[in-house]
């Protein structure tokens, strides 16, 4: 089996293991997991300054074809993995980081690792992230 294979299949067993430890908190807050059916809303400032006691996680889906996730919110940042093209991505909140293209907000990942995604090549799926 290669390296890489290995890589993919602790990345997926480390997001179910996350997705299933965030499910009863996702139900206890009314969202039933479909995204086509969530009808809450977010402002953009909600969530700043407040304690972090909601650790729901939000999906997006990578609409680059090949997006560098990032130790820190800038370009600057090292990769720790690429995402590619449709796929699915567990975030954990945004945070206001370096300009790409005219968005400013990058996204904290926990897909297996804590990776910084720019939210320009990340479309949410759901309800837009709370702030860090």
């Amino acid at each position: 089996m290669s390296l890489r294979s290995r890589f993919s299949i602790a990345v997926t067993a480390g997001a179910l293991a996350v997705s299933a430890l965030a499910v009863p908190v996702a139900a206890a807050d009314g969202w039933d997991g479909d995204p086509s059916t969530s009808h809450q809303s977010q402002s953009s400032n909600q969530g700043q300054g407040q304690n972090h006691t909601n650790q729901r996680l939000y999906r997006g889906v990578v609409t680059a074809s090949s997006l560098a996730l990032r130790s820190a919110p800038n370009r600057g940042g090292q990769i720790i993995r690429w995402a590619e093209r449709g796929e699915v991505v567990s975030v954990f909140c945004k945070t206001n980081g370096q300009n790409v293209q005219g968005n400013r907000q990058w996204y904290l990942l926990t897909d297996g690792t804590w990776a910084w995604g720019s939210a320009r090549y990340i479309r949410d799926l759901g309800t837009s992230p709370r702030w860090c």
